[in-house]
């Protein structure tokens, strides 16, 4: 296993460099824990918009369906005329 010597980057506070690799690597840890708890409430937000979605899609076949329902029975009141 090789063993990696970090520089710090001119100007970044939090990033080094793997010398072995050439990375830059963050290991400012309170930015880590920003960016997986904004990527966590963004897929959240995404799960919400589907089910709304989904939820919407159900919704307007329940109307579609009730329409169809209102319009076959006033055809059949009309016949009974």
């Amino acid at each position: 296993m090789h063993n990696a010597k970090y520089l710090k980057v001119q100007g970044y506070e939090g990033l080094v460099r793997d010398t072995s690799t050439g990375a830059i690597i963050n290991t400012n840890r309170t930015e880590l824990d920003n960016y997986l708890r904004q990527k966590e409430i963004v897929e959240q937000r995404d799960l919400q918009i589907s089910k709304n979605t989904e939820d919407i899609n159900n919704i307007k076949n329940d109307l579609h369906e009730i329409k169809s329902l209102i319009y076959q029975l006033l055809n059949t009141t009309k016949g009974n005329k």
